[in-house]
């Protein structure tokens, strides 16, 4: 196993131990937490939200570093074409699309810090969730993994709040 996949298997230790038993999942949706689920099980991240265009362009850029159990989900006023880049962004992430309904519909793994390079996402997306590079695939989240926040109107919903 070389260096990278060793840190990755650190960080996926790291967060196993903070995640809440699968049984913990049910507790009632928060601002602060994203919960995700699908055929690879249950996990949940503690996020920030950035809902407004100063708080999107601002992004994960310039931070040195990421909790492993932490992330940022991006919420849009409605579904929409949407790619990212990784400019002034000093860490690898995990770029997760999500459409209205909660359900990831792409995954972009391992972004590059300082690239430049557009990240298309979807054609229909309204929240991108991201977390350390290398956490999607650990987990296993793909396309079709389930996204629950208190942002999804619960009429729209996949997984609502409160199921």
């Amino acid at each position: 196993m070389g260096n990278r996949g060793k840190a990755v298997k650190r960080l996926l230790t790291s967060i196993l131990l903070f995640l809440a038993p699968v049984s913990a999942l049910a507790e009632a949706c928060r601002e602060d937490l994203v919960q995700l689920r699908g055929d690879w099980g249950q996990a949940q991240f503690t996020v920030e939200v950035a809902d407004d265009p100063s708080e999107r362009g601002q992004g994960l850029m310039h931070r040195d570093s990421l909790p492993p159990s932490a992330g940022m989900l991006f919420v849009y006023d409605k579904p929409d074409e949407v790619s990212f880049w990784m400019r002034n962004t000093l860490i690898p992430l995990d770029m997760i699309f999500v459409d209205a309904m909660g359900v990831v519909q792409h995954v972009h793994h391992e972004a590059v810090p300082l690239s430049e390079e557009s990240i298309f996402g979807g054609d229909m997306i309204q929240y991108v969730l991201e977390v350390n590079g290398g956490l999607a695939r650990a987990f296993g989240i793909t396309q079709g993994t389930e996204l629950r926040h208190p942002a999804i109107a619960n009429a729209k919903a996949k997984w609502p709040c409160g199921s």
